[in-house]
């Protein structure tokens, strides 16, 4: 397995938990303007970015939630090169419907909104 990316959770922003149940979840690197680390899980890359976008198929865990990538917009990985941003929908749709945007395999919200937590690995491998 090639770990495409692995990132540390630094703080999570107040209105993400409502995000996450609605199988949401943004990423930004640490750095955000204020206004988007509200809504945002607020990270420090340990590995990667790889040059490459994660494929269908490959994985996703949050903590202890796994999950397998179903689609990736046309410039999500190129928003996690630039500045470490994305969107991650827990939703199983085959097509995403932002090109920033990654969607992945339905997910037990609860134990989503759990497991986005300062200090929680998030790893994307192939």
């Amino acid at each position: 397995m090639t770990v495409l990316l692995r990132t540390r959770v630094t703080e999570i922003g107040p209105e993400v938990a409502d995000l996450a149940e609605g199988g949401v979840v943004i990423l930004f690197a640490d750095g955000s303007p204020p206004e988007l680390a509200e809504v945002s899980v607020l990270h420090k890359t340990e590995l990667g970015p790889s040059d490459g976008a994660p494929a269908k198929g490959a994985s996703i865990t949050l903590g202890d939630v796994s999950a397998t990538i179903t689609a990736v917009g046309s410039s999500a990985w190129s928003k996690v090169l630039e500045m470490g941003h994305v969107v991650i929908s827990f939703n199983g749709a085959t097509e995403a419907e932002r090109p920033g945007e990654i969607c992945a395999s339905e997910v037990d919200r609860q134990a989503l909104v759990a497991a986005l937590k300062t200090g929680a690995i998030i790893t994307i491998a192939a």
